[in-house]
């Protein structure tokens, strides 16, 4: 039997570019990250940024999110440019960030923990929604964070950020430190968000899993990106990865 629609909406429409970063550069006070980044994601579709630790692909996304101060460059989205918006302003436009920490309120239970964000735009999935994708929450829903597995924890930042009405997912390293049947859940999980009409913006260095998620892929290297291509692209390509990732 086919999965019920988490939203009653049509899929977004993929070829259009709904971000574009051009020439980005970023600093962490007067260490300079971002040397110049360059890269797309179209309506629809799941980008995965690779690279080794330290190759600036965290803060790409908290300079995407409005959350690194000191920055320059173009981020339009929606073919609207946000390089000088607050982070405020960036999620009420549609976008929503899953940091690695995860960020979970220990003395918080599930449910507190859901109920915490503010809904920044119509089309938030309800916790009902939230439990047709993450039935563990439910059984977990009075239970501390600090109770909580990391595969948990990991469920409940993403169920978190799709309760802002947000369609625009930024998700750093949402597979890091989890056993191997959580991390096909969390797959599972982002193909459906996909086949919804979610737009995913994944940072990862487990790139066996990005594999069976992303469409496209940036590679990420000293602030820049050096390369770029398809997932159907991905065998002509692969000793590129090993020299790239070590992989």
């Amino acid at each position: 039997m086919a999965e019920a629609k988490l939203v009653e909406r049509p899929a977004a429409a993929t070829g259009a570019e709904v971000l574009t970063v051009k020439d980005l550069q970023a600093w962490y006070g007067e260490s300079h990250i971002l040397h110049g980044i360059n890269f797309g994601v179209k309506a629809g579709e799941v980008v995965t940024l690779l690279g080794r630790n330290g190759a600036g692909k965290t803060t790409t996304l908290k300079s995407v999110m409005g959350i690194i101060g000191k920055r320059s460059g173009s981020i339009r989205f929606n073919n609207e440019e946000i390089i000088r918006a607050s982070s405020d302003r960036i999620a009420r436009k549609g976008i929503a960030f899953c940091p690695e920490e995860r960020g979970i309120f220990s003395s918080l239970d599930v449910r507190e923990n859901l109920m915490l964000p503010p809904t920044v735009r119509p089309g938030g999935l309800s916790l009902e929604q939230i439990f047709t994708l993450f039935p563990n929450l439910k059984e977990r829903l009075t239970s501390q964070g600090t109770k909580l597995s990391g595969g948990e924890q990991q469920m409940l930042a993403i169920a978190r950020i799709l309760r802002t009405g947000a369609r625009f997912l930024m998700l750093d390293e949402p597979t890091e430190g989890l056993a191997p049947v959580i991390i096909q859940q969390i797959g599972h999980t982002i193909a459906r968000l996909k086949s919804e009409g979610f737009t995913i913006l994944l940072v990862e260095q487990n790139f066996r899993f990005a594999s069976t998620v992303a469409d496209r892929y940036y590679i990420v290297e000293h602030g820049k990106v050096i390369d770029g291509f398809a997932n159907s692209e991905l065998s002509a390509n692969i000793d590129k990865l090993h020299t790239y990732l070590g992989v």
